[in-house]
């Protein structure tokens, strides 16, 4: 059995990243873009097929951020983000675009549910196998939730009637001011809480929970996870970015990292490790829990400064297990599990488009997550296996390849899946969340409204930004409804000739 543990991965990281001294490149662009994930390379290629210079800049020495592939014994192991639902549209227009393709996750077979005592249910259908005045419940709360999220603009929530109302009280309360089913309250908050912004449903708003339902169209796409987890990559998701920095060729920077930023209304200076660039505008594509990795000079007005500081990571252990065969589906079951209580709370079958072997991916999500994080690694994969067995039975303890996402510990991330306010902060600060600083722009998943906290997000956002670039640099009109959804600027045919 093969154990890929975080310590490992991050040790061989760093050692990769240590290169010898090189003199200072300076280079002169049109745009510089900090951080090579989905979204920075996006607007990168936007800008590129508008006829603008660029230059991209990056921490780390891969593309992707927030996605990350690796091979584990002949497995591949999507470490970051991986999914594809229906709705994200803007992501599917670029892999469309770049000639990329999707497969279906497995799906077939019944479902597994565990009860707070501990009980094991197999299910079929849409319902968890709770009673039926639970389920009753639970159909009504999240009928209220679809109710509220048509009267949401993902692009800005803070608009609301009752917006400042609905972000002064938790989530967790909220439910529970309108139900007095503890179990239905816990099951439908696992949804937001455990399953997506990967914090205690205590610790954000009923707003903030109403953003993440909106941005997916509706409240019931979230809880349905044959909608929001439909399709994979072919070549994983992290694979969009290579493809995008393929096009991009020797304008993207690795192991650059930019912590200072001169910058005035005349334009910027992003100093890197061995790379500075002179542009007329710098997009910022990484969370906002990074932005004070930067030393701004002069520093940020203050209203940033603030708002910064209400934007922070989920904590999330994303679980693979890879098993010589997928077990389970001869057992009849799907692979996908449900434990709101739970120490792992989801499991997938994750198996990889065309491998023999069996892949699981679980989810531990944040006060789990901590209490996992206290054990040391033996004990901590020990608990997690038994974790996976109380669902799936004991063929599940013994797999060839066990690893722990972890990207709480990464220097450039710090936790997953990405940023959201704590309470009151939506409304009081979202409003700024999008807005230049001079020639200073923001740009991520973070920031997105519709496909908030995906892929898709990333994208649109990238796309957007870029647009608005556009129009500031050519003094042209902005379009302010422009989506992101399909490019402004062409198509890769364009690019290429």
């Amino acid at each position: 059995m093969a154990y890929h543990g975080t310590s490992l991965v991050n040790e061989c990281h760093s050692f990769k990243n240590r290169k010898k001294w090189k003199p200072m490149t300076t280079l002169d662009r049109d745009v510089v873009i900090i951080g090579a994930g989905p979204s920075g390379l996006t607007a990168a290629y936007e800008l590129r097929k508008a006829g603008k210079t660029v230059a991209v800049l990056e921490a780390r020495d891969r593309v992707g951020g927030r996605t990350w592939t690796q091979d584990m014994d002949g497995a591949t192991i999507e470490i970051g983000g991986q999914w594809i639902s229906p709705d994200q549209t803007g992501l599917y227009s670029l892999i469309e675009e770049l000639g990329i393709e999707t497969f279906e996750r497995h799906k077939e077979g019944a479902s597994v549910y565990l009860a707070e005592d501990g009980t094991r249910t197999v299910y079929s259908g849409e319902d968890f196998p709770v009673g039926e005045s639970t389920v009753a419940e639970m159909n009504r709360l999240i009928a209220e939730m679809d109710r509220l999220t048509t009267e949401v603009n993902p692009d800005a929530p803070w608009e609301h009637p009752q917006a400042e109302e609905l972000d002064k009280i938790s989530f967790h309360h909220w439910l529970r001011n309108i139900s007095g089913d503890e179990v239905a309250c816990n099951n439908v908050g696992l949804f937001i809480a455990g399953g997506m912004l990967t914090k205690p449903a205590h610790t954000f708003s009923a707003l903030q929970a109403l953003l993440m339902s909106s941005s997916a169209g509706s409240f019931s796409n979230l809880v349905d996870e044959d909608f929001i987890l439909d399709r994979r990559i072919v070549g994983t998701m992290q694979g969009v970015s290579i493809a995008l920095a393929e096009r991009l060729g020797e304008d993207v920077f690795l192991n650059n990292p930019v912590l200072k930023l001169d910058w005035s209304d005349a334009g910027v200076t992003a100093h890197g490790a061995d790379v500075s660039v002179n542009a007329k505008k710098v997009i910022v594509a990484v969370p906002p829990n990074l932005y004070s990795r930067i030393s701004y000079n002069p520093p940020l007005p203050r209203r940033q400064h603030v708002t910064h500081q209400h934007q922070s990571m989920g904590l999330v252990i994303k679980v693979h297990a890879v098993y010589e065969t997928p077990f389970w589906r001869e057992e009849g079951l799907s692979g996908t599990c449900f434990g709101p209580s739970a120490i792992v709370q989801e499991v997938y079958d994750n198996t990889y488009h065309g491998e023999s072997t069996g892949t699981l991916v679980g989810f531990i999500s944040d006060t789990q997550a901590d209490a996992m994080f206290a054990l040391d690694e033996a004990a901590r994969k020990e608990a997690i296996l038994k974790g996976i067995a109380g669902f799936l039975g004991d063929k599940a303890l013994d797999p060839e390849v066990f690893y722990l996402s972890d990207f709480a510990a990464e220097e450039w991330t710090r936790g997953a899946y990405a940023t959201s306010y704590d309470l009151g902060g939506l409304f009081r600060f979202g409003p700024d969340q999008n807005k230049n600083v001079g020639p200073i722009y923001f740009s991520s998943s973070d920031l997105a409204g519709e496909g908030y906290q995906h892929v898709d997000g990333a994208v649109r956002m990238g796309r957007r930004t870029a647009a608005r670039i556009v129009a500031a640099v050519d003094g042209t009109e902005h379009d302010m409804d422009y989506d992101g959804v399909v490019s402004k600027f062409g198509t890769l045919a364009a690019l290429d000739a």
